[in-house]
């Protein structure tokens, strides 16, 4: 099936032919849904912090902050702005030229209060020698559209998220790059230095540095810090190959394998190179201006401080179960595994070596808590209590995709969900001994999922990889803490932009 001059170029991504093999066997059989118990809740899975647990927990981010603790902020940052602007590419292909929908009215109607305003107003008197309102009075809307999208204007149509103006400030306004450049320094300083990593695709990364270049002096000199700034490209090993519909190798037109990115599950190898002690993981666009900043600033050091008190007490059961305990205290790390990570039905029938031995394998791997807010209706994952292969329970963020869609037990769940998965994650990647995870050692591969797509008209198989929030941190023990709504404001349309919370 595979020729020499497949193989070449399976080799040149960095791929085996071993991996071809399975990634062709898996759309053939498809990936198994998971067995779910519940969508987690306040009542069981997720827990509900009060005032005065808040502040605990901000202290102890603090202590742990002031240790000198190796601290990164890793930011997924390689998405196109494209799907913000579906509805305004669809505008500039419509058989009409004067905004007709309401998407296309409320851009219009309120144009002057995006933060791109006076960017876009320039190229428009650059390219068009007239200005946005002239050209609205005369009945161009489609020419203010075009230098919005083009090359000839913004480019924002093929910009990455990252680059766009977002925000609108006295000193001039901000990228969600530099809105995380500020977030950084507000949480996740360590000696004096904010460290952010941004995931970019290969044809934005000069882009990027060049912003970062232009706008690090400003920052630093703002909030009296240092910054160490750096950038990763998902690898073209995460790359999958794709299939037709009888699950053969798609090809292109010259006849070469069609391969896809992985989607963000791939980010798991960038994520196993940072050295860090603990990671905050939050997606390019959830950002929003500094008038209120203080609410994400405030909950994120609530979810790292949950996290390290967590951590704490776990190297401390290691290192007692290294030495050796009795069953006194085996009965005690026992119950606090059960309740701070996991359900393990059966482990009462171990004996004390083996009960000593099943705790450290639960104990010594990564740890994350994630934040998560209530269900507002918003498209994406959610936390579930699910059954693991050795029949405990762990808590997971489920995509749709994951669950059975014949299942009308697990539907229900799915849909009558209490909290949604923003992205708000905080993450401890080293062991009791200091030692790094190998992260990808944790992923659960059974937990891809197979999308119908199309290429030059034809139809194909997409393999996407377990996602990066999802069974990518399938074997990680994971904490589900409720968030404001208000720490979540992405941004998936333009038109997201003209919420209260981005003007």
């Amino acid at each position: 099936m595979l020729s020499e001059k497949d193989l070449k170029q399976i080799a040149q991504k960095g791929i085996t032919e071993d991996q071809i093999s399975a990634q062709l066997e898996e759309f053939k059989t498809g990936f198994p849904f998971l067995k779910l118990k519940a969508a987690a809740s306040i009542e069981d899975g997720i827990v509900a912090t009060s005032e005065q647990d808040k502040q605990a927990y901000v202290d102890a981010w603090n202590k742990y902050k002031a240790e000198g603790h190796q601290i990164v902020k890793f930011v997924p940052a390689s998405g196109a702005a494209s799907r913000m602007f579906k509805d305004m590419f669809a505008f500039l292909d419509a058989d009409y030229d004067i905004p007709t929908t309401p998407f296309e009215k409320k851009y219009f109607d309120n144009i002057e209060k995006f933060a791109f305003y006076e960017a876009l107003d320039a190229v428009c008197r650059k390219n068009e020698g007239k200005s946005i309102k002239y050209l609205i009075q005369e009945g161009n809307y489609k020419a203010v559209v075009a230098n919005m999208l083009f090359e000839k204007g913004l480019n924002y149509g093929q910009l990455p998220k990252g680059l766009l103006l977002f925000h609108k400030y006295e000193d001039g306004a901000r990228t969600p790059m530099e809105e995380h450049l500020a977030e950084g320094a507000l949480y996740a300083t360590s000696n004096g230095e904010a460290r952010v990593h941004f995931t970019v695709s290969h044809e934005h990364i000069d882009l990027f540095e060049k912003k970062v270049a232009a706008k690090l002096g400003g920052f630093s000199k703002k909030y009296g810090i240092k910054y160490d700034i750096t950038f990763s490209e998902q690898k073209p090993s995460t790359d999958t190959i794709a299939a037709n519909p009888d699950n053969t190798p798609f090809r292109n037109n010259d006849g070469s394998l069609l391969f896809r990115p992985g989607g963000h599950g791939a980010l798991i190898e960038n994520l196993n190179e940072i050295d860090a002690d603990i990671i905050f993981i939050k997606n390019i666009d959830n950002v929003v201006p500094d008038r209120i900043k203080q609410e994400t600033v405030d909950y994120k050091q609530v979810i790292a401080g949950v996290l390290v008190n967590l951590q704490k007490l776990a190297f401390k059961y290691l290192d007692e179960l290294d030495k050796g305990v009795d069953h006194e205290k085996l009965r005690e790390i026992e119950h606090f595994v059960e309740h701070a990570f996991c359900r393990c039905p059966g482990i009462k029938a171990y004996n004390d070596e083996e009960l000593a031995a099943y705790l450290k394998k639960k104990l010594n791997r990564p740890m994350r808590v994630c934040g998560v807010v209530k269900n507002v209706g918003e498209p994406g994952g959610g936390p579930f209590l699910t059954y693991n292969q050795d029949g405990t329970i762990s808590l997971q963020i489920l995509e749709s995709s994951q669950i059975d869609k014949n299942n009308q037990e697990y539907m229900q769940m799915f849909t009558r969900g209490t909290h949604f998965n923003p992205v708000d994650l905080v993450c401890a990647v080293k062991n009791y001994k200091g030692e790094p995870f190998d992260l990808p050692k944790f992923v659960d591969r059974s937990t891809g999922f197979i999308s119908s797509k199309s290429k030059n008209g034809k139809e194909l198989k997409a393999l996407e990889l377990p996602g990066l929030w999802n069974g990518a941190m399938s074997d990680w023990n994971t904490v589900f803490v409720e968030v404001p709504l208000g720490t979540f404001n992405p941004v998936k349309t333009v038109n997201d932009l003209l919420r209260e919370q981005h003007q």
